[in-house]
């Protein structure tokens, strides 16, 4: 069983960053896929970014291209989501997700192809 913590988020203004940290217990982390998802009021749970399991390999979604980034250190058992340039369109509860299948070649972008699920940090961004 993989447990995730998140942690990291807050109220921000436009412009701003912020760094959200996944914490994940279990020593199948370093050969799982890990990703970010948010989910806003009345909206559907969207995908942000994933990370392969060996950080070879990242996928955005296209609302955070090239303003957030997704990493992962393995000593520490954490994948981390580094978000740049924030707009006030990007609030939502970040959600951590891990990949119960390892060494998966292909990085999933869909909620449905992730096991293991934080409880979530909301993201407030300011205008």
């Amino acid at each position: 069983q993989v447990q995730l913590v998140e942690s990291g988020g807050g109220l921000v203004q436009a412009g701003g960053s912020l760094r959200l940290s996944c914490a994940a217990s279990g020593r199948a982390f370093s050969s799982s896929a890990m990703a970010w998802f948010r989910q806003a009021p009345g909206k559907e749970r969207e995908f942000v970014a994933a990370i392969k399991w060996s950080g070879g390999a990242t996928s955005y979604g296209d609302s955070v291209k090239g303003r957030f980034t997704i990493s992962r250190d393995n000593a520490k058992n954490t994948v981390y989501l580094q978000m740049n340039s924030l707009k006030p369109e990007d609030t939502a509860v970040y959600y951590c997700a891990g990949d119960g299948v390892r060494y998966r070649i292909v990085l999933a972008t869909t909620a449905s192809g992730y096991d293991y699920w934080g409880q979530g940090t909301q993201v407030t961004v300011s205008s």
